[in-house]
């Protein structure tokens, strides 16, 4: 495929460091109106749908000449008909300003259920009543008052039970431990073990305890066992790094320099920083309290996560993986018969790999290498064409004569679309590293692990022949700052052509 000019102005912009050694944090703000549109537009569907709907049901059920009148005197007569359209457009726009003041597009972890509901149906009844008074004010007495109570109550509806099956969606991930934020708490006193009890003991907050950040000259009354201290202070953010840190509380006073210098530091490192009120005088004036279930917190910082995106990327590739897999199933069966017959060992090469925050799963591969591999491995680094950590030697003796032709054509990764459906994957992300890459990363190489890994990604199709580590660090730190679903089909449809180059090796 010819390089567009996307792809030339992305080798510029990955050459330069300055523009991607800012952090992730650098594009969080642009994510969150991004999920926050997304909600917008999902709620503007529905309500042109709940229109729809009550207009084709009161045509065909309601009264003749009623029906007559809202169609040749409202909806197709000129000025009648651009005030209908201008109801519905101030409908719409009431109850997106009424929603986004009530906040309804904040993380849906941060409220309950039951208060989520009231709001919605608090944002449906405000935007009714503008509605109801418009028409009277317009005198819109050809359109069906059915019509408007249909449309409010089916948008109400709507909206109540969409919001239910996202947050069934989100709690069922929280349980399988997928999409939960990691949170370190500084401070070992009440303050601190009452927010831990409280984090872990409520499962639709999404949190994770990883830990306590001990104070220098903070005695605490409480007995904290050596296993949940994290570490100090001073190293607050190489711990964090480390254990892939999404929010850091802070339930100990400390200076107002300290905490104004660790808001300043985790604004750069891409971490959410709350504190607990009443702690840090003049440091949150005009800041928001949000509630962590019953905890008042006042956000210092706060990147959210584009949640909403995310949900539809997992949706994505769940469909994408499964009919991937149902059309190439002739593919992996011809190709499975062909590996058993040109050497021994099994059909599938397993091996553990680290995704998402660390956590470890099992990678399902072609085996394209004879049965001893992993063995003979240090026999080879010697002839390692690669610098730094990544490990490659393109006339590998271990690669099986038809190992050498599934990798050129890249056929050996397509079992990893069963990761993919798992979860334990994405279709476009970071390559999952093996364990041994991993030890020998510095903190700063642990960023192309905040996110899923992929079977494809910017690295596969933009530095393949590269065997810069530094390359390879940024095209994936630039693929994290800047994710988009646009930018996953782009990767989806260049790597298409890479596979058909034949560049694998």
């Amino acid at each position: 495929m010819a390089s567009s000019d996307f792809w030339q102005r992305l080798s510029a912009s990955v050459a330069s460091s300055a523009d991607w050694e800012a952090g992730i944090a650098g594009d969080s703000a642009r994510g969150t109106r991004g999920t926050i549109k997304l909600w917008m537009a999902l709620d503007v569907l529905t309500v042109l749908g709940a229109a729809a709907i009550a207009t084709m049901y009161e045509l065909h059920t309601g009264p003749v000449a009623g029906a007559k009148g809202f169609v040749r005197g409202t909806m197709f007569r000129g000025g009648s008909r651009w005030i209908l359209i201008g109801l519905l457009c101030g409908f719409i726009v009431s109850l997106l300003v009424t929603s986004r003041r009530l906040r309804l597009y904040v993380p849906t972890r941060l409220t309950s259920f039951l208060h989520e509901q009231r709001l919605s149906l608090q944002a449906c009844i405000t935007s009714g009543l503008i509605l109801t008074g418009a028409l009277y004010l317009v005198r819109g007495y050809e359109v069906p008052r059915r019509v408007v109570i249909i449309t409010l109550v089916l948008v109400t509806i709507s909206l109540a039970v969409r919001r239910l099956l996202y947050r069934v969606l989100l709690y069922r991930r929280f349980d399988r431990g997928v999409g939960t934020r990691n949170v370190l708490i500084v401070g070992t006193g009440a303050e601190a073990h009452a927010l831990r009890h409280h984090l872990e003991s409520i499962r639709h907050l999404g949190y994770s305890f990883k830990g306590f950040i001990e104070l220098p000259n903070c005695p605490s009354r409480f007995a904290t066992p050596s296993t949940d201290i994290a570490g100090t202070f001073d190293d607050l953010f190489q711990t964090a790094r480390k254990q892939f840190i999404d929010e850091i509380f802070f339930t100990t006073p400390c200076e107002r320099g300290v905490i104004q210098s660790a808001a300043e530091e985790a604004r750069t490192k891409g971490i959410d920083l709350r504190v607990i009120p009443d702690m840090y005088d003049g440091l949150a004036w005009n800041c928001p309290i949000e509630y962590v279930g019953q905890f008042p917190t006042i956000p210092l910082h706060c990147g959210e996560v584009p949640e909403l995106g995310l949900l539809f990327k997992r949706l994505f590739d769940f469909v994408f993986s499964g009919l991937v897999l149902l059309i190439i199933s002739p593919v992996l069966i011809a190709v499975a018969i062909a590996i058993k017959l040109d050497s021994p060992g099994p059909i599938f090469y397993l091996s553990d790999r680290i995704g998402k925050k660390g956590v470890v799963f099992r990678c399902c591969k072609f085996r394209t290498m004879v049965r001893d591999a992993d063995e003979r491995r240090a026999d080879l680094l010697h002839m390692n064409e690669r610098d730094g950590v990544l490990f490659k030697v393109t006339n590998d003796p271990r690669i099986t004569r038809l190992g050498r032709f599934l990798r050129k054509y890249s056929l050996d990764e397509l079992p990893q679309f069963i990761n993919v459906l798992k979860g334990d994957m994405s279709v476009v992300g970071p390559r999952p590293p093996i364990g041994s890459e991993v030890k020998l990363y510095n903190v700063n190489h642990l960023r192309r692990l905040d996110v899923m890994p992929g079977i494809t990604g910017l690295w596969q199709v933009q530095g393949r022949q590269d065997p810069s580590f530094a390359s390879y660090i940024s095209l994936d730190v630039y693929y994290i700052e800047n994710w988009s679903l646009w930018l996953d089909f782009k990767i989806i449809m260049r790597t298409v052509g890479v596979v058909f180059e034949g560049t694998g090796i």
